[in-house]
């Protein structure tokens, strides 16, 4: 896929989503914009996944130092 940044796929999915709410466009077209919308959605879990990954807390320790642990949600 040639997009390389979330935010663009996110602008690109909601002008896909725009387009298919505008009930404008003919069965096929709609069919290769909801093609096109679910490629942009899973890139967009993907990138969303892959920063969720990478967030780390900071933690304060007892004796006043920090330590790094990865980033869990309540559900986990």
């Amino acid at each position: 896929m040639a997009v390389e940044k979330f935010e663009t796929a996110l602008k690109k999915l909601e002008d896909v989503v725009n387009r298919l709410e505008s009930g404008e466009l003919s069965l096929d077209d709609s069919l290769k914009a909801f093609e096109e919308g679910v490629k942009m959605a899973a890139f967009c879990t993907k990138k969303l996944d892959e920063a969720e990954k990478k967030v780390e807390i900071l933690l304060k320790k007892k004796d006043g130092s920090f330590a790094k642990e990865p980033f869990r949600l309540e559900d986990d």
